[in-house]
């Protein structure tokens, strides 16, 4: 009997958790997340790590960036985790212990992620890392990339703008953890061309619901404004 849990599985429980409507514009990048969160668990070869963790939480707080009621950016997260069997609170508090430890000069923590440099911050990353780079049946994934580019950012925003030596980086990280580099730097363009499409979107729409506003304002003085009465032409 095949017990594994489909896509409509996770969508119903995630639906089940969090009742509020998603706005339009952010429900894609919702499920589109969902799915690919979906597709990683049921894998016999994924296993979470905290650099994935990063990058789940980072692609979310990234692309949810504006959403209104600002309240429900939680509850959406974390239905989003229970509904692929994940503890959200564990992702959140991976994310912030690797970015803490990432805030290290940035020669230093391409070292450490190339496993040129071993330092002395956590030893249980230090083993995962270790993990990852002997496992050829690693789970590689899209988000765990993300993970990757959000450590570089967090301790260099300037080297991940500079292509040359963003590249140069990405593959000296692929070729001590066993990746792709192809893979890494395509997956890692596709997402920053996404962000700024997503930014773009929300100017658009920022814009339309300003006009809008502005229609309203004129319909409402233009219903209060009392009308003259008829001139008499005695």
């Amino acid at each position: 009997m095949n017990n594994v849990r489909t896509v409509s599985d996770t969508k119903r429980t995630f639906y089940n958790l969090h009742t509020r409507p998603i706005n339009t514009i952010y429900r894609r990048v919702v499920e589109e997340l969902m799915v690919e969160m979906h597709l990683l668990s049921v894998n016999v070869d994924f296993s979470y790590n905290p650099i994935y963790a990063l990058g789940v939480v980072t692609t979310f707080d990234r692309f949810m960036q504006g959403y209104q009621p600002e309240r429900d950016q939680e509850s959406i997260f974390n239905a989003l985790c229970q509904a692929v069997e994940q503890d959200p609170q564990r992702y959140r508090q991976d994310a912030e212990r690797l970015q803490a430890i990432g805030k290290m000069p940035v020669k230093d923590l391409i070292a450490w992620l190339s496993q040129t440099a071993h330092l002395d911050r956590d030893a249980d990353l230090q083993s995962q890392l270790q993990a990852i780079a002997n496992n050829p049946n690693f789970k590689y994934s899209r988000l765990f990339a993300i993970g990757l580019f959000s450590l570089l950012e967090n301790s260099d925003p300037e080297l991940v703008k500079d292509e040359k030596q963003r590249t140069e980086a990405l593959k000296a990280i692929a070729t001590g953890l066993n990746l792709s580099d192809d893979k890494l730097n395509k997956d890692l363009e596709l997402y920053r061309s996404n962000l700024d499409k997503m930014a773009q979107a929300l100017i658009v729409m920022a814009d339309m619901l300003s006009a809008e506003r502005k229609k309203r304002e004129q319909r409402k003085q233009q219903s209060t404004t009392p009308v003259a009465p008829p001139t008499s032409n005695e």
